[in-house]
């Protein structure tokens, strides 16, 4: 005694009609045989079935609809910033709160820090000259449905301004700039 196998049926077509077993939550397009899920969730992340019955003859399509939250805007966290060997040297890691399957990959806003900024992952290390004072580096988060960016500007390395931590440059309270697509 195997347990049968249960469908649910969303809808079904038979000579020029058709039958919509989830009204309100489903919409059939009979000018092209497409099937609207209304509303999408993450619980409509599921494999389906399209089946085609002629006479004794029946063909299955299965179709795995997945789902994806959009990104949300990231953020950019300093993790170090350090004046050595007359170079500025700063780690910044960009994350969104948000989304599913997120990509993340930064590059420049300018054409002079092109390589600089360039670098695919939430981290980046940068090492740069102090006499570079404006460096705008772009970190874009995405996924297949979704993209974000937000940009970190640097200003010249506080260490050069008096002693000074890096962190009480005025420039640092204004470091996210957020740029929507």
């Amino acid at each position: 005694t195997e347990d049968p196998q249960r469908k649910l049926v969303l809808l079904k077509y038979s000579e020029g009609n058709y039958t919509n077993y989830m009204q309100g939550r489903t919409r059939f397009h009979k000018l092209n045989f497409s099937l609207e899920i209304l509303n999408t969730s993450r619980q409509d992340r599921q494999r389906y079935e399209y089946i085609v019955s002629k006479g004794p003859e029946e063909k299955v399509w299965q179709i795995q609809l997945e789902v994806y939250e959009p990104v949300s805007d990231p953020s950019i966290q300093i993790f170090d910033w350090a004046l050595a060997n007359g170079s500025c040297t700063v780690t910044l890691n960009c994350t969104a709160e948000r989304g599913d399957n997120i990509s993340y990959s930064w590059g420049s806003r300018d054409n002079s820090t092109s390589g600089l900024c360039s670098h695919n992952g939430s981290l980046l290390h940068l090492s740069y000259l102090p006499q570079n004072s404006s460096i705008a580096c772009a970190c874009t988060a995405s996924n297949l449905i979704s993209s974000r960016v937000v940009t970190f500007n640097s200003s010249a390395c506080s260490y050069e301004q008096g002693g000074k931590s890096p962190m009480d440059n005025p420039a640092f309270s204004n470091l996210l700039v957020l740029l929507l697509l």
